[in-house]
């Protein structure tokens, strides 16, 4: 998929497979959320706004507070490591995939936050 076609994807619509992903571990949609809360600064309401808007990622990330800890997530996604990613909006994008991975494998809550 070409990096514009990713940016251009309604965060909507990739909102349910990380939510489908989570839950089918054994993780719960509350700590999705957390998850995401803590990346972006977007609480429950805020959350909800950018699904009813139908942003794109390009907007969802644009509108977002990234935490300062961001930074720390590292790793491999999708075959390529978070902190060597070029792309600023494609590493946040990945840093998210990252971390709703680790979410899925069953990592602690303090970890994934990076704390």
């Amino acid at each position: 998929m070409e990096k514009s076609k990713v940016f251009a994807l309604q965060f909507a619509k990739v909102y349910p497979m990380y939510v489908r992903k989570a839950e089918a571990k054994g993780r719960t949609k509350a700590e999705l959320d957390a998850v995401i809360e803590w990346l972006t600064g977007y609480d429950a309401t805020a959350l909800q706004q950018q699904i009813d808007r139908g942003n794109s990622l390009e907007t969802f990330f644009a509108q977002a507070r990234l935490n300062p800890n961001a930074t720390k997530i590292t790793g491999v996604i999708c075959g390529h490591r978070v902190e060597a990613i070029d792309d600023p909006l494609m590493q946040k994008i990945r840093w998210l995939d990252k971390l709703v991975d680790e979410l899925a494998k069953g990592k602690a809550m303090e970890k994934i936050q990076r704390k």
